[in-house]
């Protein structure tokens, strides 16, 4: 059976499957909702994309995620 997923890790890719206006407004929700900085929240997201348990629970975020994160990498 896979691992279950935490509740903040649940709210890391509730979070991340929203649409943002901008930047600001996503830090802010990241501060607000989840009471995190915004460096803190994205070594979470990046750990979680690589966990089998995050891919099957939410598989169209996390492969959206993994394209982005793979296309920077490629650009450096």
């Amino acid at each position: 059976m896979a691992e279950e997923l935490t509740p903040l890790e649940l709210d890391v890719l509730a979070l991340e499957g929203r649409g943002w206006a901008s930047p600001g407004a996503k830090e802010r929700a990241i501060r607000e909702e989840l009471g995190m900085g915004p460096v803190r929240y994205y070594q979470l997201l990046n750990a979680l994309l690589d966990a089998p348990r995050a891919l099957a629970h939410d598989p169209v975020t996390v492969n959206r995620l993994r394209r982005i994160r793979d296309a920077r990498r490629a650009e450096r």
